[in-house]
């Protein structure tokens, strides 16, 4: 079966009942509803019988993989709800590495998190899959509460995009000293937005607020990088970053050290 033909509405139903408009989820609501836990494992059997090898057009590799790195993640989570963190599950030197172990087949290849992202998804050369896949943190971009689609994922790319950068917690500029703070999404995979930094700067000004992005080149004269919030996407957890005013929230140049999302 190709990519082309594999349907998400499955998943898309599953996302409008679980995932609030801020992108967090209902994990508790959703591990104690054995049937929709079902029916997430059907929809990755769904994807497993696609075949990567045959002709498919690029928007829907894109909202295929896309959705595939996201169900996947969701998945694990409610294998090990409750927990905190995804962090929590990834470990180093020996057993579970939610980034490693927690695979999905496809086709006849088995893919881990790391390998969605990192050998599929990257090699597509398209920069805005960094807003839209999501490790289930809130350091990540709004997890969408609708699947990805072949005919819409232009506009969902857009429009997360857009979202991102128009989060206090994800994008601060200081116009005292020209500085402008950002996720550390874009010094981690620097490389796809840009050879160098008035490259990146010029691939994201037109998704940044316009008070911002007018300021771009001439007006930034630096690039920090916040602290990434690792605290689990949770519904039944407050965002008590999100309850910060602007100037109290995350520093450059800390927070934890990045595993392959």
């Amino acid at each position: 079966m190709s990519i082309d033909d594999i349907d998400h509405r499955v998943w898309d139903n599953l996302l409008k009942r679980y995932v609030d408009d801020e992108g967090n989820v209902a994990y508790s609501e959703w591990k104690s509803t054995p049937a929709d836990v079902e029916l997430l494992d059907a929809y990755l059997a769904a994807l497993s019988r696609a075949d990567p090898a045959r002709d498919a057009s690029r928007p829907a590799r894109l909202a295929f993989w896309v959705n595939a790195y996201n169900a996947l993640t969701i998945r694990g989570i409610l294998r090990e709800y409750p927990t905190d963190s995804i962090q929590n599950h990834a470990a180093r030197l020996w057993g579970f590495n939610i980034w490693r172990d927690l695979l999905l087949t496809v086709g006849d290849a088995a893919y881990s998190l790391g390998q969605i992202e990192h050998d599929v998804l990257r090699p597509l050369h398209e920069p805005r899959i960094h807003f839209a896949i999501v490790c289930a943190s809130r350091g990540c971009p709004r997890l969408l509460n609708r699947a990805y689609t072949a005919w819409e994922i232009e506009r969902q790319l857009l429009d997360n995009t857009r979202n991102f950068f128009a989060d206090g917690q994800k994008l601060q500029f200081d116009a005292a000293t020209g500085q402008l703070r950002v996720s550390p999404i874009l010094k981690w995979y620097a490389g796809d937005f840009g050879e160098s930094e008035t490259q990146r700067l010029q691939m994201i000004a037109p998704f940044l607020p316009e008070g911002i992005s007018r300021q771009i080149p001439g007006g930034i004269l630096g690039i920090a990088y916040l602290d990434y919030d690792w605290s689990l996407n949770d519904q039944s957890t407050p965002n008590f970053a999100a309850m910060l005013p602007p100037d109290s929230g995350p520093t450059e140049g800390g927070g934890a050290v990045k595993e392959p999302r």
